[in-house]
C-alpha cells in the first residue's frame, strides 16, 4: 500500500473510532483552556446564550408587537440555547483542520478525528446549557412533563446532523481559506430565519407557501420539536421527526464521504 494513501472507507472509519480517546480528551482539553482563560469559567457558557436571549427577545418581542407566540421568553430561550449548537459546530468544524495545522502535518492519523472532537466538545458544553434551559423554561411557566424527556433523541438527531455540517465545512475551508470569511454571515442567516426569534406560522400567516417551505428546514424543525416537548401550549408536526431524521442522515453521510476523499490532501494544502 502506497506511504500516506487513503484508506477504504470502512477501514478509515474504523481507524477513527480507534481514536475516539484521543477526540474526546483534546475536547476536553480545549474546554479546560478556554474556561482557565477567563476568571469566570464555565460560567460563561451560560451567561453568554442567557444574555443573547434576553436581548433579541426584548428586540424582536418589540417588532412583533401582537404576533409573539404564547409565553415568547421560554420560546426565545429554546431558540438561542439550541442555535448555539449548530453556530458553534458550523464555526468550530470549519477550523478543525486549518487551526491545527502542525498537528495534521507532523503526526500520521485520520484527520477525522479532528472535526469529530469539536463535536464532542460542543456537545460537553451544551449539557449544562440543557439543564440551565429546562431550569430557565420552569421558571417562565412551564410544568415538567414525560416528553420533556424525548430531548435526548432530540438531541442525538441533532448532534448527527451537526456532525455532517461540521465535516463539509472542515475540508470546504482546507481548499477554500475565504470560506472561514463567510461563515460568521452565514450563521446570522441561519440565526435569523430559522424561527428561533419568531413563530413562523404567524409572522408568514399571509403567505402559507412559506410556512410550508419551512416545513423542510432542519434548524426550525429541531427548534418546532423542542418547543413541542417543552412548551404545553406549543402544537409542533410529528411528522418533523420524520423529516429531521432524515436530514440528519443524509448530511452525516454526505459529510464523512466527502471529507474522507479529501484525506490526503489536508497536510499539503493549507
Amino acid at each position: 500500500q502506497r506511504v500516506g494513501g487513503r484508506p477504504k472507507l470502512w477501514a478509515y472509519l474504523r481507524q477513527t473510532w480507534a481514536r475516539r480517546d484521543f477526540a474526546y480528551t483534546l475536547a476536553k482539553s480545549r474546554i479546560q483552556a478556554r474556561n482557565q482563560a477567563n476568571r469566570l469559567g464555565v460560567v460563561w457558557e451560560i451567561i453568554k446564550p442567557t444574555l443573547n436571549a434576553v436581548m433579541y427577545g426584548l428586540i424582536f418581542g418589540v417588532l412583533q408587537g401582537a404576533n409573539k407566540p404564547a409565553n415568547y421568553a421560554a420560546f426565545v430561550v429554546i431558540g438561542v440555547f439550541l442555535f448555539e449548537f449548530f453556530s458553534s459546530a458550523m464555526s468550530q468544524g470549519a477550523r478543525s483542520i486549518t487551526g491545527n495545522r502542525s498537528l495534521v502535518q507532523s503526526l500520521s492519523f485520520p484527520r477525522m478525528t479532528l472535526p469529530f472532537s469539536t463535536i464532542i466538545q460542543q456537545l460537553l458544553t451544551l449539557a449544562p446549557m440543557l439543564v440551565i434551559m429546562v431550569i430557565y423554561v420552569m421558571i417562565l411557566g412551564e410544568k415538567p412533563n414525560w416528553t420533556w424527556a424525548l430531548l435526548i433523541p432530540l438531541v442525538c438527531l441533532y448532534t448527527l446532523l451537526n456532525s455532517g455540517v461540521a465535516l463539509i465545512c472542515a475540508r470546504l475551508t482546507v481548499h477554500l481559506h475565504d470560506v472561514t470569511q463567510i461563515l460568521p454571515l452565514i450563521t446570522r442567516i441561519f440565526f435569523y430565519t430559522s424561527g428561533v426569534l419568531f413563530a413562523v406560522d404567524k409572522i408568514f400567516k399571509a403567505h402559507p407557501w412559506v410556512v410550508e417551505l419551512y416545513n423542510f428546514h432542519p434548524i426550525y424543525q429541531v427548534l418546532e420539536i423542542a418547543r413541542g416537548l417543552l412548551l404545553h401550549n406549543h402544537v409542533y408536526d410529528p411528522g418533523h421527526w420524520l423529516s429531521l431524521s432524515i436530514w440528519a442522515v443524509v448530511t452525516f453521510i454526505f459529510g464523512v464521504i466527502f471529507f474522507w476523499r479529501a484525506e490526503e490532501r489536508y497536510g499539503r494544502e493549507f
